[in-house]
């Protein structure tokens, strides 16, 4: 597997494929949760590359005061200093192309979906403590409907 995955990293301009495969290790967990690598664009003059990361809207701003340790870090796993400067690119939560596509590395968490009648009972167990009839039954059948999948 190793060299499909040098070969996809190379085409991206990854020289170093363990900054794909290990990510969450080189940066920290906590700031590869919030974006990935997408690209590595070298200068002509060789050294002092570009390292394009894709992050979720929100993550820019806190992404963009942690670039120095980001560099440093992904310098370090190069061997020399490699990245001269990192470009964030934004996406919204759901972009076009990946909608389903995570951030996270490991497992996809299982499907929440409750079927109709299950959704149901979990939506009136929660709203046990509401004294109001009205208000009960009304966030009972909101909570059916998240609880489902149901739009609407």
């Amino acid at each position: 597997m190793q060299p499909q995955i040098r070969k996809a990293g190379e085409a991206r301009g990854f020289a170093v494929s363990r900054l794909l495969t290990h990510w969450p290790e080189v940066v920290g967990e906590d700031i590869a949760r919030l974006c990935r690598p997408v690209k590595v664009g070298f200068g002509r003059a060789g050294l002092g590359a570009t390292l394009t990361l894709l992050a979720r809207g929100a993550a820019g701003p806190i992404l963009q005061a942690q670039l120095p340790a980001i560099r440093e870090r992904v310098n370090a796993c190069y061997g020399y200093h490699a990245i001269g400067q990192i470009r964030i690119t934004q996406t919204a939560s759901a972009s076009f192309a990946e909608e389903a596509a995570s951030f996270g590395h490991g497992a996809a968490p299982d499907d929440p979906r409750l079927p109709g009648k299950e959704a149901e009972d979990a939506a009136e167990a929660a709203t046990d403590g509401v004294r109001d009839p009205a208000l009960r039954a009304a966030l009972a059948g909101l909570g059916a409907r998240i609880l489902a999948g149901k739009k609407g």
